[in-house]
């Protein structure tokens, strides 16, 4: 639990990015998810995590609103999608950016070109200003100016990410979806970009969701952790919260070999985090 020196009754109520209730997904007859609930609030950083074959590229697919879930309710900023218009569910789109695993940008173009793609698409920008946007999308995402006008196999992984971010970022979105952002990153490369998403919530006020099995940015990068469990959102917490919940599931995840290090140093150190108003606070000492 998050040490919070403003009485609960006085806090206002979470404004929801994502609503999702009574969820499912079907393929013929396997059921991957079944009545899955999860929320997530404005201006939070959001793993998504669980074991192989969970569904989380599912639920990001249905999220965002690239397959439709068989049953249940998906509201995006309090609208609900399965009611809402082609022209309303379009313009929920271009309020969501996208980092899909492996960066899937163009490979014949630059990443400026890759960058201006959804501007020219769906942006309303005057043509004299679009490379000075793209500039400022590829300046953003943390990579250098003569980066702009190089093919996707001259970049490194580290700076392929950084590209496909900036494409993210060129709507302007409120929210951000990452597919497996460090995937394939060195340990200081994939810090880096934890921090640079990090930086961009916290100064541009992004929502953002991203699905992963770094743990470091499980257990230090991000504000809270969605599990994703026996075909529903099994728990939603802190790493740390999650690490005390008696579910095998999650006590293989985050006190299993691979979090060991992790948990023990929780257990002796707070760790800082963000909390829901963007200010810093730390986890209790566990006892």
């Amino acid at each position: 639990m998050a040490i919070n020196d403003t009485p609960p009754d006085t806090q206002a109520a979470p404004d929801w990015v994502i609503e999702a209730s009574g969820l499912v997904n079907q393929f013929g007859s396997n059921r991957v998810h079944d009545g899955l609930d999860f929320k997530l609030a404005r201006g939070r950083v959001c793993a998504l995590v669980g074991g192989s074959g969970t569904g989380k590229t599912v639920l990001l697919h249905t999220l965002i609103m690239l397959r439709q879930a068989n049953a249940g309710s998906l509201k995006l900023f309090g609208v609900e999608t399965a009611t809402a218009s082609d022209q309303t569910r379009q313009s929920l789109r271009e309020r969501i950016g996208v980092l899909f695993q492996g960066g899937a940008l163009f490979t014949s173009l630059t990443v400026l070109e890759n960058v201006l793609l959804p501007i020219k698409e769906h942006g309303q920008f005057d043509p004299h200003w679009l490379n000075d946007l793209g500039m400022s999308k590829i300046l953003l995402a943390g990579l250098p100016a003569d980066s702009a006008h190089k093919l996707p196999m001259e970049l490194s992984g580290g700076m392929v990410k950084r590209a496909a971010l900036a494409r993210a970022l060129a709507l302007d979105p409120a929210l951000l979806v990452l597919d497996e952002p460090t995937s394939g990153l060195d340990p200081i490369g994939a810090a880096a970009f934890d921090e640079l998403i990090r930086t961009l919530s916290d100064t541009m006020g992004l929502t953002v969701l991203q699905a992963t099995h770094d743990l470091d940015s499980i257990w230090r990068g991000v504000d809270e952790v969605a599990f994703l469990g026996r075909k529903k959102m099994l728990a939603v917490g802190t790493a740390i919260e999650l690490a005390q919940r008696e579910e095998p599931e999650l006590q293989a995840y985050f006190r299993g070999a691979r979090s060991q290090a992790f948990w023990l140093a929780a257990k002796a150190d707070p760790i800082p985090v963000h909390s829901r108003d963007g200010s810093l606070e730390s986890q209790l000492r566990i006892s």
